[in-house]
């Protein structure tokens, strides 16, 4: 015969409930600490808030860069704009990322692997304090865009912030990545001679030329299809498979690697 339950009474709440439930709470409040983290961090918000718009409306905001026609309604101002806007995103998606260079010198990640956080949930919560930062970043660099007489169709003025924002995941993972390989007291530094190199390399300020030596190069960089897909609703040509490889690929190599490198750096004694 089964026991029937009493009303109103409850269940027993089975062992993985408890887990998941612990777990959900545990991402909820890293993230919470993790944002309100780097809000604190006056150095990252002038880098991600001030210089790219700044930047732009010294460089891109000429009169000669205005009426210069790239396309249809769109004017060279345009592609410098996205340009900026999208090395913003990367820099502060890098830098947020970075910080675990810091957790790992005052022992932080040691301590994360006493909760019921997991190494991809580490990784994903950096990942994402990181991106809502990117994502201020973007909309007030185009907005300078906007009053700096950036030229573009509709549709771009909406797709190019957003494939510039998304595409920020990658540089999120290598910033964590980065945090674990560079020295601690210098990893920003670095970070920063890296990714203007990687910025140049992959074409990202000034494409080069089809058939060129640095063409074929290029396309290898992380910076090349971010920068590719960023560009392509400015109506510059179709979207190359190429460049849609390239940003995969490279999203898929950091944020294992990035995994990897915590699971491994928080596994010694």
């Amino acid at each position: 015969m089964t026991a029937t339950p009493l009303p109103g009474a409850t269940r027993p709440t089975s062992g993985s409930a408890i887990r998941s439930t612990a777990r959900a709470r545990a991402v909820r409040t890293y993230l919470r600490l993790e944002l309100r983290r780097m809000l604190r961090d006056r150095r990252t918000l002038v880098f991600s808030l001030l210089v790219p718009p700044a930047v732009f409306l010294w460089v891109g905001a000429s009169a000669e860069h205005q009426v210069t026609e790239i396309g249809p309604g769109t004017n060279l101002t345009a592609s410098l704009l996205v340009s900026v806007a999208l090395y913003g995103a990367l820099l502060t998606a890098t830098s947020g990322g970075a910080g675990v260079a810091v957790e790992r010198a005052q022992g932080w990640t040691r301590q994360l692997r006493l909760t019921p956080l997991e190494p991809w949930t580490y990784v994903l919560v950096k990942v994402l304090a990181s991106m809502a930062i990117g994502a201020a970043s973007v909309l007030v660099t185009f907005a300078a865009g906007w009053f700096g007489g950036a030229q573009m169709p509709t549709s771009a003025w909406v797709l190019c912030p957003l494939i510039a924002w998304c595409g920020s995941l990658v540089f999120s993972a290598f910033g964590l990545l980065m945090g674990y390989v560079l020295p601690t007291e210098s990893v920003l530094k670095y970070l920063n001679l890296i990714l203007i190199g990687l910025s140049f390399a992959g074409g990202l300020f000034l494409p080069f030329s089809d058939g060129t030596p640095m063409a074929t190069i290029s396309q290898v960089m992380p910076t090349y299809g971010l920068a590719e897909l960023a560009r392509a609703p400015l109506g510059s040509g179709p979207v190359e498979i190429a460049a849609v490889v390239n940003v995969v690929a490279w999203a898929a190599i950091f944020l294992t690697g990035a995994a990897w490198r915590f699971r491994t750096d928080t596994a010694r004694v």
